[in-house]
């Protein structure tokens, strides 16, 4: 134990916190033994991109999965909390090749090798730094077990997967069409593009018929498409053009015949109830076209630029020739409105260029024969959602799954193991580089340029990482995982890919639980943004307040799956909250002795407040065991900081000073709670707030070593006193209600009162007879009066109700009654002046409409304010001339 002579008066994060990880980093106490016979317990990081910094979702994701580890290694588990990063191909790639264009160098200069060697230079500069941002938040991460999901392992495993698909025909390769981006200049998946609305028009065309007199219209928001149409479709039920199926019009400024085809995708209530048939450029036009043996013709590259196939405007940009093409329309006619709209347009979540659907050739993975088995888990209970409510989002995604398109136009990433024979044009699929064609046994073979989506990869995140194919002791001690951590913004993009990926590869879940958590939003509950300006730098919190605080204020108040609001009086409420328990913990050590025994305390020597504070104790271990089981992790805190700032801090410290100014086995007993109620109760704080917990338990005393090893707490029976702690919870009541009163009152903080009770309960009456010592200390109470009849109550007192009966103030010698009456009179008239005025204000039509919101806001909090204290001034005076 430390004298208290060398403990600081305050906790310095910005000096400790370091010191501490790296205390714990020199003892290996993240380090996962995978030959431990304790039950094991893992959560694998979801990899953050190494082209990022770390932001505050990046800080609430971590912190929570930080919270669920220390608790579990605490209560006995072989834990391992394994750390990792992606290499995120899209948003590497686009920041490498902007790296290099500052530099005057094109990618294509490079070539593809030279390019690579490039990327993993700059791997190696920038892609550690967030792991080292991440460590600032305290993560208890097994850093011997780091992983990369381009590095050697994870990268035979991308490939036996694709192997082991493509081998059972769950991979193909065939012309679809597909999101393409035209500054990314690759393919992307449904679920990375972002739809924002936009305004923009329909723009009304006419269609001449092509053998007859007349014309259909149609509707369409992209007229620079109308050049790949090659066909019109209205739904076969439609009386009015049942006539014209089966016959031809004219593409406008092409002047190219196109069929006129019956569908039931067409609605017959929307627009003309025709519709232009693109199916080289709209996904249901592609289905349509299919339907109806359609041409399919692509009228762009890949640079959104008309090609080839849209004749004159050919080497156009899309929005030049849509221009164009309006202009020619107009010109000859064909154009009958242009009506103006709101609608929803794709962008590229990486770059935001709006998204071009494109034929083009691609891999593929079927979707159907996987989706069934990772709907089945989650349906029969194996895999649980966290609230269950987001199960129905999953499966929604999954049972509507189109084929997940995995090949990607660019160079950094797991290119794809498919070489193609120059010879016989087959194509062999190897996990090594084969020698020769497995079809003609020639060998001029080239290799596929393209490279696998990112989430191909992060899939197989849970076992590819633990050594996965190979059959490893990781595998065996820690797959299937316990518990995934994410955000609600990515359950199709990962969650479900990593489920079918797991049972398909290993036959295993790849993890229990889901744990859903929201959007870190900022005070007024806006999502944070550049835009907005409103962003939080985790990094500076932490510089400025420390991780504790940090992670205090993600954690505390939220809830599973629904967003938090984050603020810079959150934070210091938490730098506060730790300034709260160091004080306390220092106020303890001040009152130990340098020799203390503590063997010989048994409950025959608690007072009334000991048990008190050990029975609430008591039941704070087992609510938050029932918090953390159910990943109430927010409320969990919540009860831990209402325990130690009002119960531990505020009453139980206040009631025991006297105690421990006189010697002698009270002042033991005294001394013995205050060590046990801090060594327990920093323990359940620790996952939180890990730094000032370590700091403080270092100096409590104790039989174990550091905290972060140390043994959960553990309920003890013999440390229950529900009724002692229900007749001191009466006690408090009573000191509660006369604190509030004095300070209605104006009675000065040293006046000593006395107070009188009427109750007909005896062991009410034995409580407040028996704690003179606590009303003294806590209440300014002298004496106490207790009746069991409300005949010698005195007349001049103010009265309350409490759960056991009624308490009653004298008045007489506290205050002068008739000054006290004229003062509050006065106080009520001006409060009354003041409500008016408001009223007045907020009655005034002109004030409330031209002045600004917050303005009027103020005035509105201003008369709540006057209202509340004016009804509370009248009380007084009522009370006061009763009395």
């Amino acid at each position: 134990m430390a004298r208290i002579d060398s403990v600081k008066a305050h906790f310095v994060p910005q000096e400790r916190e370091d010191d501490i990880y790296a205390k714990w980093m020199e003892k290996g106490a993240f380090i996962a033994e995978a030959d431990s016979d304790k039950p094991a317990y893992t959560i694998v990081m979801p990899p953050p991109n190494i082209t990022g910094a770390l932001h505050i979702g990046h800080a609430l994701d971590l912190t929570l999965q930080d919270i669920l580890v220390r608790q579990k290694r605490m209560t006995g588990f072989e834990t391992l909390y394994l750390p990792g990063t992606d290499h995120a191909s899209i948003a590497t790639e686009v920041k490498i090749v902007e790296t290099l264009r500052e530099k005057g160098i094109e990618k294509e200069e490079l070539g593809r090798e030279g390019f690579l060697v490039r990327a993993w230079e700059w791997k190696e500069e920038y892609g550690g730094n967030i792991i080292e941002q991440a460590k600032k938040l305290g993560l208890s991460s097994d850093w011997t077990r780091l992983r990369f999901t381009l590095d050697e392992g994870l990268s035979r495993a991308v490939q036996q997967v694709f192997v082991n698909l493509f081998n059972k025909g769950l991979i193909y390769r065939g012309e679809r069409l597909v999101n393409w981006c035209p500054d990314c200049q690759t393919s992307i998946s449904d679920i990375e593009v972002d739809y924002e609305e936009k305004a923009g028009h329909f723009w009304h065309i006419r269609y001449p018929l092509a053998d007859v007199d007349g014309y259909l219209e149609i509707a369409t928001t992209r007229p620079e498409t109308m050049l790949g149409d090659t066909a019109l479709a209205v739904h076969p039920e439609d009386e009015r053009y049942r006539q014209y199926i089966g016959q031809e019009v004219i593409l406008p400024i092409v002047n190219r015949r196109i069929p006129i085809v019956a569908d039931s995708y067409v609605e017959k209530e929307f627009g003309t109830g025709v519709v232009k048939v693109t199916p080289g450029h709209d996904p249901n036009d592609f289905e349509i076209g299919l339907r109806h043996d359609l041409p399919i013709l692509s009228v762009m590259d890949e640079q959104g630029k008309i090609n080839e196939n849209g004749g004159k405007f050919a080497g156009l940009d899309r929005s030049e020739a849509r221009r164009l093409i309006v202009r020619e329309l107009e010109e000859n006619g064909y154009l009958s409105k242009v009506e103006d709209i709101v609608h929803q347009v794709g962008h590229c979540s990486r770059c935001h260029t709006s998204v071009e659907p494109m034929i083009s050739m691609q891999w593929f993975v079927k979707m159907e024969e996987l989706a069934k088995p990772a709907i089945d888990v989650v349906k029969d209970g194996q895999i649980k959602f966290v609230p269950e409510r987001f199960s129905k989002i999953y499966f929604n995604w999954m049972e509507n799954v189109r084929d997940w398109c995995i090949s990607r136009q660019l160079w950094w990433g797991h290119r794809i193991p498919a070489w193609y024979c120059r010879d016989c044009g087959e194509i062999t699929v190897s996990l090594d580089e084969p020698a020769t064609c497995v079809h003609c046994g020639k060998a001029s073979l080239l290799q596929d340029e393209d490279t696998l989506d990112t989430w191909f990869s992060s899939a197989l995140w849970p076992f590819s990482t633990l050594g996965w194919p190979e059959t490893t002791e990781d595998m065996e001690k820690f797959f299937p995982t316990d518990v995934l951590v994410t955000g609600y913004d990515i359950i199709f993009f990962w969650v479900a890919r990593m489920i079918f990926s797991s049972l398909e590869q290993t036959g295993k879940i790849p993890f229990k639980y889901v744990y859903i958590h929201g959007l870190v939003r900022d005070a007024e509950g806006r999502k944070m943004s550049k835009s907005l300006g409103n962003g939080i730098d985790p990094l500076d919190m932490i510089r400025q307040y420390g991780a504790d605080a940090l992670r205090f204020a993600l954690i505390n108040g939220i809830s599973p799956g629904n967003d938090t609001r984050f603020s810079q009086e959150k934070i210091e409420a938490a730098r506060n909250f730790s300034n709260k328990i160091w004080n306390a913990f220092r106020f303890a050590l001040m009152n130990f002795d340098e020799e203390m025994d503590f063997s010989a305390i048994g409950p025959e020597d608690f007072a009334r407040e000991d048990k008190w504070i050990l029975h609430e104790l008591q039941k704070l271990i087992q609510t938050v065991n029932q918090n953390f089981d159910n990943f109430d992790l927010g409320i969990a805190l919540g009860n831990i900081y209402s325990f130690l700032w009002d119960d531990f801090c505020d009453w139980y410290i206040e009631m025991v000073k006297a105690r421990l100014q006189i010697k002698g086995k009270s002042r033991t007993t005294a001394q013995f709670v205050l060590n046990h109620v801090l060594v327990t109760a920093v323990k359940l704080l620790h996952p939180y707030m890990p730094f000032v917990t370590e700091e403080i338990f270092t100096h409590l005393i104790h039989e174990e070593g550091d905290l972060v090893s140390s043994r959960w707490p553990e309920v003890r029976e013999d440390f229950y006193f529900a009724e002692t702690a229900s007749e001191l919870a009466v006690l408090m009541e009573v000191i509660r209600i006369v604190r509030n009163l004095r300070v209605e009152l104006n009675v000065p903080p040293r006046k000593e009162i006395e107070l009188s009770l009427l109750t007909d309960d005896e062991g009410i009456r034995e409580l407040f007879s028996t704690s003179p010592d606590l009303l003294s200390h806590l209440a300014k109470i002298h004496s106490v009066k207790l009746y069991e009849t409300d005949v010698e109550i005195p007349l001049q007192a103010v009265s309350a109700n409490f759960s056991k009966g009624v308490l009653y103030i004298p008045l007489e010698d506290l205050i002068d009654i008739e000054e006290e009456i004229g003062r509050l009179e006065e106080e009520r008239d001006s409060l009354a002046k003041e409500v008016l005025r408001c009223e007045k204000m907020l009655s005034n039509e002109k004030f409330v409409q031209r002045a600004p919101e917050q303005v009027v806001q103020k005035e509105r909090e201003k008369l709540a304010n006057y209202q509340e204290a004016l009804l509370n001034t009248k009380e007084r005076l009522r009370q006061l001339q009763q009395a």
